[in-house]
């Protein structure tokens, strides 16, 4: 099922700006703020994705539900946080909305990249954590596999 999208949108640059707690997500939504704010021709969705640990993580259905609930509210309340600074910054209150993205991830970037097709953006924003190369090699970074896998958007990494 795809939106309906007004003539004013569909003139819009939709970007996606993929936020989580860090430091330098707080940092990527700042230089959007600071570098788009106020300009025309440009929507934003804020997108924050939960990924679930695997159901062998938790002792029981509850303590998952529960996990899920805690991380659904908080996620709520910093990308309400987020919207707000956006609309202060300058952007219409209409072309700012976000996005709460939970569910099982091979990685993030993958989910990331999933959410830009479907919604059609074409820029993705995000911030680069500093992370050793041990990190880097165990964990992966994001940042880092979007850089060589988005290949229908641009890429802003802060």
């Amino acid at each position: 099922m795809r939106k309906e999208v007004s003539a004013d949108q569909a003139k819009d640059r939709h970007i996606l700006l993929a936020v989580d707690e860090s430091k330098s997500s707080q940092r990527a939504l700042i230089y959007v703020a600071d570098f788009l704010g106020g300009q025309s021709g440009f929507r934003i969705t804020i997108l924050r994705i939960i990924p679930e640990p695997s159901e062998d993580y938790f002792e029981t259905d509850s303590d998952r539900h529960s996990w899920l609930k805690e991380h659904k509210l908080t996620s709520k309340d910093m990308l309400d946080n987020y919207r707000s600074i956006l609309i202060q910054s300058g952007f219409p209150d209409d072309k700012v909305s976000i996005c709460l993205v939970s569910g099982f991830c091979r990685s993030v970037a993958e989910c990331i990249l999933e959410q830009q097709k479907k919604l059609g953006c074409c820029t993705v924003v995000l911030g680069r954590r500093v992370i050793s190369r041990k990190e880097e090699f165990l964990f992966g970074s994001t940042s880092s596999k979007m850089l060589h896998t988005a290949k229908s958007c641009a890429l802003w990494i802060i």
